[in-house]
């Protein structure tokens, strides 16, 4: 009797088994790779990236304190302020040395003045950008992420951010198009003088 029913059993479960599966379609390679994609690119990652890579280094103005200057939350990544009008300073005066301004959203070297960029999600900003266009302008150094526009200018770090996978860089996308916007259209840059 015990083999009986051991038996049935067995059966019963290897009927289960042989079952048609539930009427969902299975996953397929690309619905697979794009799931996982999907997966690795969070603005969450993006946050920690920006913090990591130190984007308000530059990209966000400074407040003056009592321990030296620190990044304004009120204008977090709105890069150089359009109204802040910089002393004059000729870059071959610099001789050898590259000069910021005191917010550090402005360096003056041998290719002239550069401004840093406004990275929010303002029409000033990155608000019209595609996420093919933060690709061109991080892994092929091209301003705007125009694959015919002029290079970005130092002291923009893109040939170390490039080296970022897609995924990382589409996560700072995400991110960045979360962030509060801000108006601000950044000065261009002033090429050295001579030029």
């Amino acid at each position: 009797m015990k083999k009986a029913i051991l038996t049935l059993g067995i059966l019963s479960l290897m009927g289960a088994c042989n079952e048609p599966k539930s009427k969902e379609e299975p996953l397929n390679e690309k619905k697979e790779i794009a799931m996982a994609t999907e997966a690795a690119v969070s603005a969450e990652r993006g946050k920690y990236l920006v913090n990591a890579m130190g984007c308000t280094d530059c990209h966000t103005p400074k407040k003056m304190t009592d321990h030296g200057p620190e990044p304004d939350p009120d204008l977090f990544l709105s890069g150089h302020p359009s109204g802040e009008q910089l002393p004059p300073l000729d870059p071959s005066q610099v001789q050898g040395y590259v000069a910021f301004n005191m917010g550090l959203t402005a360096a003056v070297g041998p290719w002239g003045t550069s401004f840093a960029a406004n990275l929010t999600p303002d029409e000033t900003g990155i608000g019209s950008w595609t996420e093919e266009q933060f690709l061109v302008a991080i892994k092929e150094g091209k301003y705007k992420g125009m694959v015919n526009g002029r290079p970005l200018l130092p002291p923009m770090p893109w040939q170390q951010y490039r080296m970022l996978t897609d995924d990382d860089l589409k996560s700072v996308f995400k991110y960045l198009k979360t962030i509060k916007p801000i108006d601000n259209v950044v000065p261009n840059p002033v090429p050295p003088k001579g030029s």
